[in-house]
């Protein structure tokens, strides 16, 4: 499974439809100075889903080598509307559960 078919299967089982992959766009996310997210969202369009006709994607390692993955898909519902605003809400997010385990 390529990359990318990986991110459609991950887009699959979280949203509960089809997608097709429309562009990389590489995003770098600095706060006082310092990178804390540098990569490339994979923008699809959505197939059926009810309130968003796209979405951001990427993935990233969790181990050692490539076999644990995280992937993330994130819609293109308002505050999101660009690759750098979902990883910024993904990036909050994650801070948040920090926060609260």
């Amino acid at each position: 499974m390529t990359y990318i078919e990986a991110l459609q299967d991950a887009i699959r089982k979280m949203h509960g439809c089809e997608s097709r992959h429309v562009e990389s766009v590489p995003v770098k996310e600095t706060f006082r100075g310092q990178t804390v997210w540098k990569g490339a969202v994979e923008v699809f369009d959505l197939i059926g889903h009810p309130r968003a006709k796209q979405c951001y994607s990427w993935g990233y390692s969790t181990g050692k080598d490539s076999q644990h993955a995280r992937y993330l898909a994130v819609l293109r519902i308002p505050p999101v509307d660009s690759p750098i605003a979902a990883v910024r809400v993904s990036i909050t997010s994650d801070h948040k559960q920090s926060e609260t385990t």
